[in-house]
This record gives C-alpha cells, structure tokens and sequence, in this order.
C-alpha cells in the first residue's frame, strides 16, 4: 500500500464537506499484472437525474525543492491512471488534486497550462487550511 500524501486528509474531508461520499481510500486500478494505487474514489448522488457521479482522485503535493520534477511525476503518473481506467471504468473522472498555492504558484505558468490542456488534466483546486473545494477544472 502507497504513503499517503500530506494533505490527503485536507483533500478528503473537502470532498466530505462537499457532499462526496468517499467509496475507496485507497483506490485500486488494476490490469494485467499490474496494481496500483490512486489516492481516493468517491460518488456523488445528482438528485435530478438519480445517477451517481463517480471519482478518482491523485493528491500531489508539490512540496520538494522542484515543482517542475513533482509536475513531472504527477504528470506521468495522472496519465497512466487514466489510460488504465478507461479500460473498465470509462464512467469515472479522474482528477489530480492540489492546493490553491501551488496552483496559483505554479500551474498558471503559460507552459504548465499548454501541457495540462494538451493532455486533458482534470484539476481540482483546495484550499488546505480551510479543507475546502476552491475550483474543478475539467
């Protein structure tokens, strides 16, 4: 089993305050031989239609001395998750999940953006301190 990020419980408890309902911690993505590990899944009932939303959710960090290294491996690593649940589980979203500073720091950045955009990473913003959802960027 994977460590868990430093602000996994930050990032929980906002998708809790939310309204999300956490249905793995970890999230198994499995195929072939190989197992990983994503960080949180979680549904959210949408009362007008009565289906349920379904996420994966990557927390990252980015707290070394390269936020460039950590986007790196965030980056890689966002995509395999979402090339490999597209196999089973088409329906669910995969987002990587980071702080309002980090992003405000460093993905605005007009290079980070053009990557993010070229390869469709979903984000969603949270405040840490506060253990809330700030932003979802599809």
């Amino acid at each position: 089993m994977p460590a868990k990020d430093i602000y996994h419980d930050a990032v929980k408890n906002a998708l809790i305050k939310d309204g999300w309902i956490i249905t793995a911690d970890p999230y198994p993505i499995k195929y072939a031989e190989v197992k990983l590990f994503a960080d949180l899944a979680g549904e959210k009932t949408i009362a007008a239609s009565r289906q349920g939303q379904q996420i994966v959710i990557e927390i990252k960090s980015f707290i070394s001395r390269s936020p460039m290294r950590d986007f790196e491996t965030a980056l890689g690593q966002y995509l395999i998750y979402k090339a490999l649940l597209t196999i089973d589980y088409p329906e669910q979203k995969l987002y990587l999940a980071i702080g309002q500073k980090v992003y405000e720091d460093f993905f605005q950045q007009v290079a980070i953006k053009f990557i993010l955009e070229k390869y469709q990473v979903s984000l969603l913003i949270i405040d840490l301190q506060q253990e809330e959802i700030i932003q979802w960027i599809n």
